[in-house]
């Protein structure tokens, strides 16, 4: 078979998969677990970002909210990680922990209040982000240190947000809805690292998250 042809039937695989992933893969992966409406609606949190882009997240738990929010408030590399591949983010120099029980010790969150996602010796002091809201038994939200002062002087943040909602279906089942916030990307090859790698990435992650979540508010109902 001639070069050429080989080559034609290349791009035409890697053009299909891009189409696949365009139309199919990334609709659904940026919307895993959540409706049409959970997608739709205005969050808290959502009035402190101008956000060109969001991706939101959602699953059904066995528990009222506050077994849920328990779990909420122990988010952070300073308390029990984030429930996620805590082998992968090691391998990056996070530091992470993997606790899986209530420490009583731990506080809840409280506005302003620095929230790490690495350890503080690393990645130059720079993995962390600010809690904004803490709403308790009902909403938890993250943003960027930068984006913490320009809310702190009255302004909108643009950098980045991370929302946990809690909406109660009855008495026993509860919606974690999980809505990450981003801002512009400073280049087209920012463009390109997000919708092709980090986009994918904070999928397979956040998911791993939420089934975490789930399941250790379930074991203590």
């Amino acid at each position: 078979m001639r070069l050429s042809v080989l080559f034609g039937i290349a791009i035409a695989i890697v053009g299909a998969f891009l189409l696949l992933y365009a139309v199919v893969l990334r609709p659904w992966h940026r919307s895993w677990g959540a409706t049409r409406a959970e997608v739709q609606a205005a969050l808290p949190g959502d009035d402190l970002m101008v956000a060109t882009g969001q991706v939101t997240h959602a699953i059904t738990i066995n528990a009222p909210p506050e077994k849920i929010w328990q779990w909420l408030m122990q988010i952070g590399q300073d308390r029990s990680g984030f429930y996620s591949y805590t082998r992968l983010e090691n391998l990056i120099g996070c530091e992470m922990p993997k606790v899986e029980h209530l420490v009583s010790e731990w506080k809840p969150r409280t506005v302003g209040e620095t929230v790490w996602f690495g350890a503080p010796k690393r990645f130059k002091g720079q993995a962390y982000m600010v809690a904004a809201v803490v709403e308790p038994q009902r909403a938890f939200v993250m943003v960027a240190g930068p984006d913490w002062k320009k809310i702190q002087a009255g302004g909108r943040g643009d950098s980045g947000g991370w929302a946990f909602i809690l909406t109660p279906v009855d008495a026993n089942h509860t919606r974690l809805i999980a809505r990450l916030s981003s801002g512009s990307p400073t280049s087209l090859g920012s463009r390109l690292a997000g919708t092709a790698f980090w986009e994918p990435v904070h999928f397979v992650m956040e998911r791993k998250m939420l089934f975490t979540i789930k399941r250790l508010s379930e074991r203590e109902s």
